[in-house]
């Protein structure tokens, strides 16, 4: 699972029409370049920063759920032998060069 962590201090009114085109053209040509290895599995769209969380104790706070700098933006869902394969997958990431990171995760499978 590549997760992706974006930075919260971007106020999306100020991105024009055409930057979102750019950004929405460099996101679908890397997810394309993985689905065309056949390495996609499924995708997330991108999350809302707002939420809730509820603990045991009953109680429930306002999001973000991770560090208050940023947010998770979204999820892909790939099929990789290894942690390295997954890794190389996620080089060239657009969250990375927006300032975010991939955080690439094993899905845990129930033996």
């Amino acid at each position: 699972m590549l997760l992706f962590r974006m930075p919260n201090d971007v106020d999306d009114s100020e991105v024009t029409p055409e930057e979102w085109e750019k950004l929405g053209k460099k996101w679908g040509d890397w997810v394309g370049g993985i689905a065309a290895q056949g390495k996609v599995v499924s995708t997330g769209p991108r999350l809302e920063p707002t939420g809730k969380v509820l603990k045991k104790s009953g109680v429930v706070t306002d999001g973000p759920f991770v560090e208050v700098r940023e947010i998770l933006g979204g999820f892909l869902r790939i099929k990789a032998d290894s942690l390295d394969e997954a890794t190389t997958l996620a080089h060239g990431c657009p969250a990375i060069d927006q300032g975010g990171s991939v955080e690439i995760r094993p899905v845990y499978v129930q033996p």
